[in-house]
């Protein structure tokens, strides 16, 4: 909620943050353009998932030119839980991935396996497995790109 969305920006506030270590957070879609409203400029805000065209009929989704509409400039993706639970497939983090470096967001790409894969052995299979969808996607544009 914005109580607790405003006690975390405050406590960053206080500090001390390392100038050298980009700080960037990432915030549910409703309250983006709240925290850019009372973050520092240095502190970035990356949405938590955004959409892999620009328009159409996505009821709640978001696109990468509303999340710059707001003044974020960050996005992330692939996450594990949109992996699992929305069934999220490689091709299609890829293809997010894509359209949110064309339209000059910096995107923080999610890889990783779920404990079951972990488990079995299958980490690095499934690491290799992400990040080769990812290589197309990014292309020249690794500049603008954290793997977490």
């Amino acid at each position: 909620d914005k109580k607790q969305v405003t006690e975390i920006i405050e406590t960053l506030k206080k500090g001390p943050l390392d100038p050298n270590v980009e700080v960037v957070l990432g915030i549910p879609a409703i309250y983006l353009a709240y925290v850019k409203s009372i973050v520092p400029d240095s502190i970035e805000v990356a949405a938590q998932n955004c959409w892999k065209v620009a328009k159409g009929a996505f009821t709640g989704e978001i696109s990468p030119a509303m999340i710059k509409d707001i003044g974020s400039n960050w996005v992330i993706l692939g996450h594990s839980e949109r992996r699992t639970i929305f069934k999220e497939s490689d091709e299609l983090v890829a293809e997010k991935v894509a359209h949110a470096l064309e339209s000059g967001l910096k995107v923080i790409a999610c890889i990783g396996e779920t404990l079951e894969e972990r488990e079995a052995g299958k980490t690095e299979e499934v690491v290799f497995r992400q990040t080769k969808a990812l290589i197309p996607a990014i292309g020249d544009k690794w500049a603008n790109v954290v793997l977490a």
